[in-house]
C-alpha cells in the first residue's frame, strides 16, 4: 500500500483496507513514500517480493506524480489498484473509487441550501453512494494478467 504519511486520512485507509486484507488472502505493507525517488527505491525492491501488487491511496502527492507512479508500476511488472478513474485511463491497471458527478452534484445541494440560511454546522455529513470500477485491458494484458469476465461485468468502465 503505496501512501503519503502526511495525509492523515491514510491512517483510516489503512486501518480499513487492513481489516479486510485477511479475508481476501492478502497480506498488506505499509509503504510511506516522501519523494520520487525513494518512491524508485521502494517499488524496485518491493517487486522482487512474489505475487506482490500495489494498492495506492489518495493524496496530491499521488495526482502530481501519477504518470511516474503509473510508469514504475509498469516496469516493475506490478498490479496496481488507483483510487481514481484517471489513473486507469493514463495506464493504470484497476481503478475504483467515488464517482466525482454525484460529489459534486451533492456538493452543490449543500451551497444551496447554505444560501437558503441553513448553518453548515448544521448539515449532515455525507458520504459518496455511487462507486466506479474502470479495468484497463490493454494494461492487464501487458501484464500478463486475464480479468476473470464476472468481473468485467462488473465494472462500470472496460479501456480496451
Amino acid at each position: 500500500m503505496l501512501r503519503d504519511p502526511a495525509i492523515t486520512a491514510g491512517i483510516g485507509l489503512w486501518g480499513a483496507i487492513q481489516s479486510v486484507s485477511p479475508s481476501f488472502g492478502v497480506e498488506l505493507r505499509p509503504v510511506d513514500v516522501r519523494d520520487a525517488g525513494e518512491m524508485e527505491r521502494v517499488l524496485a525492491a518491493f517487486a522482487g517480493s512474489p505475487n506482490g501488487g500495489l494498492v495506492l491511496t489518495g493524496s496530491a502527492w499521488a495526482i502530481v506524480h501519477r504518470d511516474l507512479i503509473i510508469a514504475l508500476a509498469a516496469r516493475h511488472r506490478l498490479p496496481a489498484v488507483y483510487y481514481e478513474r484517471y489513473f486507469a485511463a493514463a495506464g493504470g491497471l484497476i481503478s475504483y473509487g467515488s464517482d466525482n458527478v454525484e460529489l459534486f452534484r451533492l456538493a452543490a445541494g449543500y451551497v444551496d441550501r447554505i444560501l437558503r440560511g441553513e448553518k453548515p454546522a448544521d448539515l449532515p455529513v455525507q458520504h459518496p453512494t455511487k462507486y466506479d470500477l474502470v479495468i484497463n485491458l490493454k494494461t492487464a494484458k501487458a501484464l500478463g494478467l486475464t480479468v476473470p469476465p464476472t468481473l468485467l461485468a462488473r465494472a462500470d468502465e472496460v479501456i480496451e
